[in-house]
């Protein structure tokens, strides 16, 4: 099976006593990439060491996340954007709106989001957006800086059937499913009838949301295998269907050779 890990924090402190056993059961289990979104300021070297010590295997985004959008945003964006002249990314992550936790920073956080998308343009990057309880809002930041210049994934999406058609409507953006999508009670597999395989990725977000079996366990990317298979269900393929569709469209997406 080949399967492309496309959001997975590997390099979190969680992963510092057996990082090498988590990369080593997940070449075992088929997975030929793991791409890693940064999140603020203190986590750049976390992802920029991990991918020095795998060239090639883990592939770095750069990036902002809406929870650590602060006051001090535009400071914390001038050190993260000084980044792209020192090292090679492949997109630009984890960036985007959260009002799920907070609504105080909303206005902060789309500029934040705004600014970056902007990044994208500049460098010719896709993003990876985290839009927890703000699909629409994210979509209407997109529209603003230009939704036919920007592509992407929607990382980690949960929505309902109204907000997968509103993604979908987006021509050059996919949709990162995760083990959210095993849960018992979870609608996601109804709603990702109203697309197929082309327009999805295949990600862990690790380490959190584990896939069925290992919920509340620690999530790896080796756990991608179950997502595949959930997907073969969904769709009604193999899994080593899924996982070589999905890691096409991450290919085509990340620039991944």
């Amino acid at each position: 099976m080949n399967i492309i890990d496309t959001h997975s924090h590997t390099y979190d402190e969680s992963f510092d006593n057996d990082i090498e056993d988590v990369i080593s059961r997940a070449k075992q289990a088929g997975i030929t990439n793991i791409l890693l979104p940064n999140v603020d300021v203190e986590s750049i070297n976390r992802v920029n060491s991990l991918v020095e010590k795998h060239p090639g295997y883990c592939i770095p985004m750069m990036g902002l996340h809406p929870t650590r959008v602060t006051a001090n945003w535009e400071s914390d964006l001038e050190i993260i954007k000084q980044q792209f002249a020192i090292h090679k990314y492949n997109a630009v992550g984890e960036i985007g709106i959260d009002l799920y936790w907070d609504k105080s920073l909303e206005k902060e956080q789309r500029a934040a989001f705004e600014e970056q998308l902007r990044w994208s343009i500049e460098f010719d990057l896709p993003v990876s957006i985290h839009c927890r309880n703000a699909i629409g809002e994210s979509i209407e930041c997109i529209k603003n800086v230009g939704a036919s210049k920007l592509r992407g994934a929607f990382h980690s999406f949960s929505g309902s059937s109204e907000e997968l058609e509103a993604v979908l409507a987006l021509e050059n953006f996919y949709l990162g499913i995760n083990g959210t999508v095993t849960y018992k009670n979870s609608t996601l597999p109804q709603v990702l009838k109203g697309t197929d395989l082309s327009r999805l990725l295949i990600e862990t977000d690790a380490p959190y949301l584990p896939p069925v079996p290992y919920r509340g366990k620690r999530n790896e990317p080796s756990y991608t295998i179950h997502i595949a298979a959930k997907l073969a269900d969904i769709y009604g393929v193999t899994p080593e269907k899924a996982g070589d569709i999905t890691s096409e469209n991450a290919k085509k997406l990340f620039s991944i050779n």
